[in-house]
């Protein structure tokens, strides 16, 4: 299992952006596909985007395509979420986790980091 902590959340305004990053653990990194979730409160936790293990493959909700991208650098064992033009609607906890292949069902993921809050202002 790889042990995930994220950061990079915090408050900003609508149409601003943030950069999350996961830090991940261990030298078996390069082995999992990667994932972001998020979850408001008393919301269930929905797939946000996921990257393959190479980097080479990519998935996003539609809400989420064109505004976010989803970015890994291996060496520096590290996945980032870029999050532009933010809107209210995206205010929630967003969580990194790790899976065997590029997925955006929650099922098919195992590793999960604490969360990090994002706080949309209008």
């Amino acid at each position: 299992q790889v042990q995930l902590v994220e950061s990079g959340g915090g408050l900003v305004q609508a149409g601003g952006s943030l950069r999350l990053s996961c830090a991940a653990s261990g030298r078996t990194f390069n082995r999992y596909a990667m994932g972001w979730f998020r979850q408001a409160p008393g919301k269930e936790r929905e797939f946000v985007a996921a990257i393959s293990w190479s980097g080479d493959s990519t998935y996003y909700a539609g809400s989420m395509k064109g505004r976010f991208t989803i970015s890994r650098d291996n060496a520096k064992n590290t996945v980032y979420l870029q999050m532009n033009s933010l809107k209210p609607e995206d205010a929630a906890v967003y969580y990194c986790t790790a899976g065997p292949r590029l997925s955006s069902s929650i099922t098919d993921f195992g590793s999960w980091g604490q969360g990090t809050q994002v706080t949309v202002s209008s």
